[in-house]
């Protein structure tokens, strides 16, 4: 009896966690391994699949579109993600500060759009954004700006602009809040003693708050990188990937591919080589900000 006891003492730990192994081979780990088999033939998604090798990365590689919108990604991550970490450290500064009164309103504000429907939040920029009706170029003609409507998404340079400036609205909050955790991990003693050597608060915000905050900081980038050459729904719905393909980024293509042209063993090259690209960008970026004092 003790022995059967003992047993099943060794065997219930395996029995409790073994639910989350098995959800993650299912959903996970089982769908990239195929998806990784997938990339080798080529398939419509019904019928037999034909294996072709290496013929799909090859063809990917030579594909300018490929190229394009991991040009397009990047264009986008400088447009927003270096003003959204500064804004967003300067926003979680003031609401970390002693003075700022309405904290918890203005951490609300900031935040809800993250709340918010990617898709309602889409449709209300797409009449936001109007070249003829749209409130932007409105306010701008009023307050004497420009003479010419802005063609926001009409022109790639501005379509650009237009996909950064809602990404910028959507997560800024978020990112403020995630660099408020890391501002409350800092001392206060600091501060103060750089008020007393005379530092001021500008000072004070370069050399103590900065730098402590880094890893923060490099945490934030490396998720804005993912999020950015990930994104879908925002050009989707503003510019459906254009105009000439200027708002094209490398999941919007393996949309394009899979369930519209239905080339599965393409769309999944596309898939294997984004998820190499991301983990390699990531690691670099683990390197550069990497601080071993």
């Amino acid at each position: 009896m003790t022995s059967r006891l003992n047993k099943q003492l060794k065997i219930a730990p395996y029995i409790y966690i073994s639910p989350y192994f098995i959800l993650f081979f299912v959903f996970s780990l089982y769908p990239i391994l195929y998806s990784i088999y997938i990339s080798f033939t080529d398939w419509n998604g019904s019928g037999e699949k034909t294996m072709v090798g290496f013929e799909n990365y090859i063809r990917l590689f030579g594909d300018k579109n490929f190229w394009l919108s991991l040009w397009n990604s990047s264009m986008i991550f400088l447009m927003y993600v270096p003003l959204m970490l500064f804004l967003g450290l300067i926003f979680a500064s003031m609401l970390n500060s002693n003075w700022m009164v309405g904290k918890g309103f203005f951490r609300m504000a900031l935040f809800v759009p993250n709340f918010v429907s990617v898709v309602a939040v889409s449709f209300v920029f797409v009449l936001l954004l109007n070249t003829q009706n749209g409130l932007f170029n409105s306010v701008l003609r009023n307050i004497g700006l420009i003479d010419n409507p802005i063609p926001w998404l009409e022109s790639p340079w501005w379509a650009r602009i237009s996909v950064a400036i809602m990404v910028l609205y959507r997560w800024l909050g978020y990112n403020m809040l995630l660099l408020m955790t890391g501002l409350q991990n800092i001392s206060k003693d600091l501060y103060e003693a750089a008020y007393v050597d005379g530092a001021t608060k500008i000072k004070s915000f370069f050399f103590i708050t900065i730098p402590l905050v880094k890893k923060m900081l490099l945490f934030c980038t490396v998720l804005s990188t993912i999020g950015t050459f990930s994104l879908f729904t925002e050009p989707f719905i503003l510019t459906q990937g254009g105009p000439l393909n200027s708002t094209l980024t490398p999941v919007l293509m393996l949309y394009t591919e899979s369930f519209q042209n239905f080339n599965f063993g393409y769309a999944s090259s596309i898939a294997v080589c984004f998820f190499i690209l991301m983990m390699t960008i990531s690691l670099i970026q683990m390197r550069v900000f990497d601080d071993k004092e």
